[in-house]
């Protein structure tokens, strides 16, 4: 049974030698825990706004965005 500072030298390592360095990186930063209070700022986000409001944000959004179905550029 490995250790798990072992666990994640070997996680990167496979990492590194399948993606490469640069890859390997973007897709760490992929699954960063951010920062700052998230329940906070939705509510500040979203005060005074009605459901259909914040709907009408995200089609409008949608259609300035190139990108479809909200696929995400890494």
């Amino acid at each position: 049974m490995m250790t798990q500072s072992e666990l994640l030298e070997k996680g990167y390592q496979a990492l590194v030698e399948t993606l490469g360095v640069v890859d390997a990186v973007k897709f760490l930063q992929h699954f960063s825990h951010g920062s700052g209070d998230y329940t906070k700022e939705r509510r500040q986000w979203l005060e005074g706004r009605s459901p259909e409001d914040v709907l009408a944000d995200m089609r409008k959004w949608k259609e300035l965005d190139n990108l479809t179905d909200f696929d995400e550029v890494i």
